[in-house]
């Protein structure tokens, strides 16, 4: 048997270094557990019925807690499909020729076909070198895991995992149940804190392990309130934390408010539809990470328009028969209301007829 080489021992002493923090939150849990259970509620809890209350109450949250983290560490990001990885031929093609306009070629090609309606900050299609594909709406390149990741928000190393399309909704719970977590704990033990500094318990090594815990407790909550506030934020207005860094690019420019539909619509994308599943680690988000409504209507001339730039044909119309201007979140109702669209169809004609289609430069995003 070959010995293994030198770059992949490194590899593999990578991914044991990743596993560090996740280990580091699991031996704070159990501790935790440890110290609530035993040393607070059966040794140092007098009363029977608040000794039941707070085993039972606090078992329900660490089960939530436990099962949100579980689902947001081991559920696998999703990928971009095959439709948009380049065949055989068009990667020959890409490698083979210089950058120029038969690269532009096979990207135009490629992505007329595909719902993709944002650009590079240059105004080129979106392209990933390393996996070799066109790059759907909301797509990066993580260079942790090394591919592109559906609606990618951000690597976490507290998760070792990619938060993307399909964890994101396990990550909020997440921080949800976490935060209520600490905040029960430090709501239970503060009376028997407060008894530690007057000296109200009995001299054992319970009274450490309250300290502690109600320390350890108050200084998580801080951190998890404001991380979990920020992300709350994030969803109502329907960015990623990538997207809350640098806008995403649009054939009309860059606009921060792209894909927001509105509060309610934008919540469930991440929740679904079905409120009785919301507060579940089960997987209901909307969609397929590949393609998602925008508030601009996802119309793009470059989409429907010829290599060399000609006018758009009656036929182009039609397919697309939505404004290109973008629409605020506070005229989103119009999403919905297909008679609106139908009557600014005329004006759609009038404001796309005799755009020309400019070359595109192909720019990477890793």
């Amino acid at each position: 048997m070959a010995p293994a080489s030198p770059s992949s021992v490194k590899r593999r002493c990578r991914r044991c270094l990743y596993w560090i923090p996740v280990l580091f939150i699991s031996i704070i849990v159990c501790w935790s557990y440890y110290a609530y259970v035993i040393q607070l509620c059966i040794v140092s809890m007098e009363n029977i019925g608040e000794k039941v209350l707070c085993l039972l109450a606090y078992h329900f949250f660490v089960l939530l807690f436990v099962w949100s983290y579980w689902k947001t560490i081991f559920t696998s990001p999703m990928n971009p499909t095959k439709e948009f990885h380049l065949s055989y031929a068009d990667k020959e093609l890409i490698e083979r020729e210089p950058r120029g306009e038969s690269q532009q070629e096979v990207l135009r090609r490629l992505a007329k076909d595909l719902p993709v309606y944002t650009r590079t900050m240059s105004g080129a299609i979106r392209y990933c070198d390393r996996c070799q594909l066109v790059k759907p709406d909301r797509c990066h390149h993580c260079s942790v895991c090394d591919k592109c990741i559906l609606k990618m928000d951000h690597h976490c190393p507290w998760v070792n995992n990619c938060v993307g399309f399909s964890n994101y909704k396990f990550f909020l719970l997440f921080l949800a149940y976490s935060l209520l977590y600490c905040l029960f704990i430090v709501a239970t033990d503060l009376q028997y804190f407060i008894k530690f500094w007057t000296n109200g318990l009995p001299d054992t090594q319970a009274k450490f392990h309250i300290m502690f815990l109600f320390f350890a407790a108050a200084m998580f909550s801080v951190s998890l309130s404001s991380l979990f506030g920020y992300h709350c934020w994030l969803v109502c207005k329907n960015r990623s934390t990538l997207e809350a860094f640098r806008a995403p690019v649009f054939r009309h420019g860059t606009d921060k408010n792209g894909f927001s539909l509105g509060f309610s619509k934008n919540l469930r994308q991440i929740f679904g539809d079905e409120k009785k599943f919301w507060l579940l680690p089960v997987f209901t988000s909307q969609g397929d990470g590949c393609s998602f409504p925008t508030c601009l209507v996802n119309q793009d001339p470059e989409q429907v328009s010829t290599p060399t730039g000609a006018n758009l044909t009656a036929k182009s119309i039609e397919n697309h028969p939505f404004p290109s201007k973008p629409l605020r979140e506070s005229q989103s109702h119009l999403l919905t209301d297909s008679q609106s669209w139908t009557e600014s169809n005329g004006n759609s004609e009038k404001g796309t007829l005799g755009m020309s289609n400019p070359g595109l430069a192909i720019e990477n995003e890793t």
